[in-house]
């Protein structure tokens, strides 16, 4: 059964003193956003987010998770097109994410029909929702102040959300 949230994965690299990041195309709609998708039965915001990546991406469970503090709320007639949960539910929770896939190359599902790598400032111009670019914004200058502080790649793990 769908949970009641959403969540967001956006993907990033570090290319030398650059910090890139993944946008994907979605193959129905054929807009650019970052990885999302709702949780399932229990899972935790955290669990469902490792899932997503893993099944729009192929990333396995070792990939690096970075928990963001943007949290949105989205209707639930855009998300599932119905009150799923109720008539009282309206509106449902996005947590966002990082992903540290310097290491890793993605391979797209079906879901999507293309991905590209850009500089901050063009993935924040092509991402379709303001979630997205919030989430952005705000992994951004954690990444940057990290690079800056020389703590990339010390990323703590993620407990729970």
């Amino acid at each position: 059964m769908r949970a009641p949230f959403q969540v967001l994965v956006l993907p990033y690299r570090m290319t030398g003193s650059i910090i890139e990041y993944a946008i994907l195309k979605r193959a129905d709609l054929h807009y650019w956003q970052g990885i999302a998708g709702g949780g399932e039965g229990e899972e935790t915001p955290l669990e469902a987010a490792r899932r997503e990546v893993f099944e729009e991406t192929g990333l396995t469970e070792s990939c690096k998770l970075v928990m963001l503090d943007s949290i949105t709320s989205l209707p639930v007639e855009h998300v599932v097109g119905e009150f799923l949960w109720g008539e009282e539910v309206y509106v449902i929770k996005e947590y966002s994410f990082g992903v540290d896939v310097s290491d890793f190359e993605l391979q797209l599902s079906k879901e999507h029909t293309d991905l590209k790598w850009v500089c901050y400032e063009e993935a924040f111009r092509e991402l379709k929702w303001d979630s997205n670019r919030t989430a952005l914004w705000e992994l951004h200058k954690r990444l940057t102040r990290m690079r800056e502080k020389g703590d990339i790649g010390h990323e703590q793990p993620i407990s729970n959300y």
